[in-house]
Formats: structure tokens, C-alpha cells, sequence
């Protein structure tokens, strides 16, 4: 029986739909949370009969995680713990919207094993926290970190974007050195990306918003320059912390180990078969209560295209690939390295500073796509 490590759960429900999001995501959750988490418990349930599953690091994202309410975390949450052998837990990291934490729902969620909160910050500034879309303000954010640094949480991350319509480089800055001023343990810095069939993306195809990719690429240097002189090491592309701080959950991602997801549009990955949960709350429940399967989607890789796939997420990570990993891909990493994107450290290949700056374009030559299975 093949162990799992790694598990995710996809909490769909939000406060409001941000502007820019494409995730799996509804607008409230009703009077059908119970039955949604009773169907999330099933999918566990069915799970542990094909896997032995022994996490390491437990991932609540979505969605707004933290929208449940207390009673409805202790329920799911207590319901895990019930099921899981969690002796070898490392991580449990759960995502949190500011509006949706106070001093008992963090307490319930320390208790119960949650060691590790991403609060979505987003920016300092309200006014582009309105543009956002975001249902907090700045001083509400502050006052939820705080609250969950007196709830003895061990780690904390502050996600954070850039590139945000009207966003000047004064107000980047303000925002970066406000949350070093916090000093959270574990900074995401994300640039805004416009996705198809959101809002941010119907105004930039209509010509309300525009992108400009050399102010996208300043702000980058700024947070990369100004976190790592702050003491954060720049570990992936997106993501930096204090030393010991790094995600091991995301780690275990870039590094291809098999993980499960559970709940509506949750990806898995086991071996080389992958497949998508379907992407429709009330059928997930309805399928999942029903004793029938929720896989919307399945896809089976080759060996090259999970080697590639790897090969881009490590390529983003500060220690790079080993160059023997890239046997397949010679010229390109011969073609790279000519133009000073990647830097030979050791036995592996990194990407350099300037790099970084076009580290998507790199990582899109060793995606290779194949049908749905």
C-alpha cells in the first residue's frame, strides 16, 4: 500500500469573490457546510482504504479556510485527528483571511494541532486592499497577526502582492518594511497575474488596467533585495524565510513527492497518475454521499513529463536542480546558462539574478503536456 505524506484540503467557501482569484471558490457556505464536511471526512475515509496515510504536513487552503466557523473547525478537525495517524506530523498549515479570525477560533485551532497560519495580508494600504477586493483593512491584518501570535502558533506567514493596479513603488516598500516590522517568520510576495475568466482580466483585456513588465520587475528586485538584507532567505522564487521557517509542505510539492487533495477542484498526484476532484461543491457532496467517485479530471504522465514538471518547481528553489535531473533538457540548460540565466553551484544548476527576474519563461521549457487519461 503505497504512503502518503502529504495532504490537502480544499475549502472552497469565501466572504466575497476577490476580483483577481481563479481558484475553486463560492460565495458563502449556507446551511451545507455540515454535509460538506461529512463529505470531506467520506473522501478521508475512502482514502485510508488504497493509501496508508501517514502526513507529514497537513495544507487547509481554498477558498477561506478560516470562514468556518469555531464549532465547524473543531468538527472537521476533530474528525481528521480521529482518522489520521498524525505521530509523524511536522506541519499543519491552514490559510486565513484577517476578517475571519478571532481570540477563540485561533485558540480552537492551536488546540487541535494547526501549527502553522498564512494570513493573506495582500497589502498595507486600504485603499489598494479596496481595489483588491479584499473584505479586510490594514488595521484589522495587524490586529488578527498579532492575535495569533499571542495564541502561541509557532509559525506564521504573511502573503503578500505586487503589481497591483495603481500600486507606486513607495507603497511596495511601505508595505515590505510593515511586515518586517512584525517580524513574521515566512514572507509569500507574489505578482498579481491576470487570469481568464476573473475580473482583473475582462479590465485588462477591455484596457482599464494595463501591465507593465519592467515596474513588475522593479518591484520584484525591491522585495527580494530588501527581505534577504532583512534576514529572510529567498528559498523559492515566491517565498522567503527565517532559517528553519521554510514550507515543508510546498517543499514536498517542488520536490515531487505524492500528496492528496480532498474537497471540490483539489488536485492529487500519486506516481504518475494525477486527476482533479470535480470543480462543483454541491455535486462533490452529492457524488462523495453517494458512494461514487468525485474525479473530474484524470491525466497519466509519462516519466519525462514528471521529470520536467519537477525539474521547473526546483528550478525556483534556491539549490536549484542536479544537473543530472537534466540529462533530457542539455541544450536548453546549455542555452540558458549562455545568456546568464542559470549558474552552475556545485552539482546543480541554479537560476541567477537575473534569472529570477524570467524564472517562469525557464521553467515553461521543461513542461511537456500529454491528454486526459
Amino acid at each position: 500500500m503505497t504512503a502518503i505524506r502529504h495532504l490537502y484540503f480544499h475549502i472552497p467557501f469565501c466572504p466575497k469573490l476577490c476580483p483577481y482569484c481563479s481558484f475553486y471558490v463560492e460565495v458563502g457556505a449556507g446551511n451545507k457546510t455540515r454535509d460538506f464536511l461529512d463529505a470531506m471526512l467520506r473522501e478521508v475515509d475512502d482514502a485510508a482504504q488504497r493509501y496508508a496515510l501517514r502526513p507529514e504536513t497537513i495544507y487547509f487552503g481554498g477558498g477561506t479556510p478560516s470562514s468556518l466557523l469555531t464549532a465547524q473547525l473543531e468538527y472537521l478537525l476533530g474528525g481528521l485527528r480521529a482518522r489520521l495517524d498524525l505521530s509523524a506530523l511536522r506541519e499543519w498549515t491552514l490559510e486565513a483571511n484577517p476578517a475571519t479570525v478571532r481570540a477563540d477560533k485561533a485558540r480552537v485551532l492551536r488546540d487541535l494541532g494547526v501549527s502553522r497560519i498564512s494570513l493573506g495580508v495582500q497589502s498595507w494600504d486600504d485603499a489598494l486592499l479596496k481595489v483588491l477586493g479584499r473584505v479586510h483593512t490594514a488595521a484589522e491584518a495587524e490586529r488578527t497577526f498579532e492575535l495569533l501570535r499571542e495564541a502561541g502558533f509557532p509559525a506564521i506567514n504573511v502573503d503578500l502582492m505586487f503589481a497591483v493596479p495603481g500600486q507606486s513603488a513607495a507603497q511596495w516598500r511601505a508595505t515590505i518594511e510593515k511586515t518586517i516590522a512584525l517580524k513574521p517568520d515566512h514572507i509569500s510576495s507574489y505578482c498579481l497575474t491576470y487570469e481568464e475568466d476573473t475580473e482583473f482580466f475582462r479590465k485588462l483585456t477591455g484596457g482599464q488596467f494595463r501591465q507593465d513588465d519592467e515596474r513588475d520587475a522593479q518591484l520584484f528586485e525591491t522585495v527580494m533585495d530588501t527581505l534577504t538584507a532583512a534576514g529572510f532567505a529567498h528559498y523559492e522564487i515566491s517565498n522567503y524565510a527565517r532559517p528553519g521557517f521554510e514550507s515543508a509542505h510546498n517543499r514536498a510539492y517542488w520536490l515531487g513527492a505524492d500528496y492528496l487533495g480532498f474537497g471540490p477542484g483539489a488536485f492529487s498526484n500519486v506516481g504518475l497518475s494525477r486527476w482533479e476532484n470535480i470543480r462543483d461543491t454541491a455535486g462533490y457532496m452529492r457524488r462523495m454521499l453517494a458512494g461514487e467517485s468525485v474525479a473530474g479530471f484524470r491525466e497519466q504522465l509519462t516519466p519525462r513529463m514528471r521529470a520536467g514538471e519537477v525539474a521547473a518547481f526546483r528550478i525556483r528553489m534556491s539549490e536549484g536542480v542536479p544537473r543530472a535531473a537534466l540529462a533530457g533538457w542539455a541544450d536548453a540548460i546549455a542555452d540558458f546558462e549562455a545568456h546568464g540565466l542559470l549558474e552552475a553551484v556545485g552539482a546543480n544548476v541554479r537560476l541567477t539574478r537575473r534569472g529570477k527576474l524570467l524564472a517562469d519563461s525557464v521553467a515553461e521549457a521543461f513542461v511537456e503536456t500529454g491528454a486526459p487519461a
